[in-house]
């Protein structure tokens, strides 16, 4: 992504008319400009931007990392659930020390709704902070588990319409183009799943 950015952006900023690359670059930009704008409320533009680079590092991490086990021979590294873990759990303890570094212990507020009586506010506190908690450990589940699933699934389903083409006997014509248009299918689909979990998982 550095180097792509590297070669995009020399002379001064690129092209008055932009290449495919060029507008790819553009792209990815707006969209994580955008997504700081709609996402982070209660801030001024400039502080807002503030958080692009760490939005646009995640984002484009997932973007380049998610399709990639879609080229043969190579290995999706966001299906494996060490990285998505240390991903989001890095993300969320980033999150908190930025939160008590801008708000001190006022951060903690969000826990308490406003107007709760003094005696449930134990109760209401632990109930907020057991799932606050365990978002960092289900944003990596969920990356993993989508990941992990769709490439499983066009791997058996390539096999199996790679065994059909090596079938010679009567049934070639019919059984095989089946499996070969599920495969097509299902590496659209799956390829377009990858490009939305980048941005769901940015997002969460």
């Amino acid at each position: 992504v550095l180097l792509l950015l590297h070669f995009v952006t020399k002379n001064g900023g690129g092209n008055s008319v932009p290449n495919a690359w060029q507008s790819l670059v553009e792209l990815i930009y707006d969209f994580v400009l955008n997504l700081v704008n709609e996402q982070i409320g209660g801030l001024s533009g400039n502080v807002k931007q503030k958080f692009s680079p760490r939005i646009s590092v995640t984002l484009t991490f997932l973007l380049f990392r998610n399709p990639q086990g879609m080229i043969p021979y190579s290995f999706t590294v966001t299906s494996h659930f060490l990285i998505t873990l240390g991903l989001s759990f890095s993300i969320f303890i980033g999150i908190t020390l930025v939160g008590f570094q801008r708000n001190g212990l006022h951060f903690l507020s969000f826990l308490l709704p406003a107007g709760v009586p003094l005696p449930l506010a134990p109760f209401l506190v632990l109930l907020e902070l057991i799932p606050h908690s365990f978002r960092a450990l289900s944003s990596g589940i969920r990356l993993f588990a989508n990941m992990m699933a769709g490439h499983s699934s066009v791997k058996i389903l390539s096999g199996s319409a790679w065994t059909m083409l090596c079938m010679n006997d009567l049934f070639y014509f019919i059984g095989d183009p089946g499996p070969l248009f599920i495969v097509l299918a299902l590496t659209g689909l799956e390829l377009g799943v990858a490009i939305s979990q980048a941005h769901v998982s940015t997002i969460l």
